[in-house]
């Protein structure tokens, strides 16, 4: 996974396929009950004025996630 980046460099408008997600206990599930799993893509679709949080769709709807959560998820740009 040499090519895989954080969530949080991606920048608005780019495509990217979760590689993994690095967190554990309930910061892990929560990810993955919100349907950021390995093999996804995402599109970062837009960034607040601070750039916390980023806007991500995915899977049919948007979703927004702050940068800390965002820091777990490992992903490689398309």
């Amino acid at each position: 996974m040499t090519d895989s980046v954080s969530l949080r460099a991606l920048k608005k408008g780019q495509k990217a396929v979760i590689a993994a997600i690095q967190a554990d206990g309930e910061m892990g599930r929560r990810i993955r009950d919100m349907g950021l799993v390995p093999g996804v893509e995402i599109e970062v679709v837009g960034r607040a004025p601070l750039r916390d949080p980023v806007a991500l769709r995915l899977l049919g709807f948007t979703l927004t996630l702050r940068n800390n959560e965002a820091d777990f998820i490992l992903v490689t740009p398309a």
